[in-house]
């Protein structure tokens, strides 16, 4: 991860420093209001939309990564246990997925009540965290919808995170 030291947090909006980090890693984003902007990353799998947006009543920093996903109909409760078993296997967020818009997304909530504020450490972390998890279980949701193997035999392709290099 890089040094985002660029950026003086101390009273900014949190939406500028998402501004801010997807300018520093030149990120297609829009700036949707001032308090929600939508970004696409390039993962390896898909090319991921993003979005985050700040609630000042909740003072909750929002963030939504989402990918197409149509899978077939007999094969939606598969996909609802593989994303089960993901869910079960991270502890920052967490997948779901829109039938309607057929978007598989990951959700998370960065909670700054109290004048807390985020860094742009942390927000880079919170859009890495969503694209890893993403590129994480994606070919797992592959496999349920569209394989011939069971959302557990699935969810073993899903290599934990690693620590280190090679």
């Amino acid at each position: 991860m890089a040094q985002l030291d660029f950026i003086d947090s101390d009273d900014i909006h949190p939406i500028d420093i998402v501004e801010s980090v997807a300018a520093h890693y030149e990120w297609d984003f829009d700036r949707l209001a001032d308090d929600q902007i939508a970004m696409a990353v390039e993962g390896q799998w898909r090319t991921y939309s993003i979005t985050l947006a700040w609630s000042t009543r909740e003072e909750v920093l929002r963030l939504i990564c989402t990918f197409d996903m149509d899978p077939p109909a007999d094969r939606l409760p598969a996909l609802y246990e593989v994303m089960n078993l993901a869910n079960d296997q991270v502890w920052d967020g967490g997948f779901t997925f829109w039938n309607q818009q057929k978007l598989m997304v990951w959700r998370y909530g960065l909670l700054l009540s109290g004048d807390a504020l985020a860094g742009p450490e942390q927000i880079d972390r919170m859009i890495r965290t969503a694209i890893q998890s993403a590129e994480r279980f994606y070919p797992c949701f592959q496999l349920a919808c569209w394989g011939d193997t069971t959302p557990a035999a699935a969810l073993e392709i899903a290599m934990a995170e690693a620590y280190g290099r090679a």
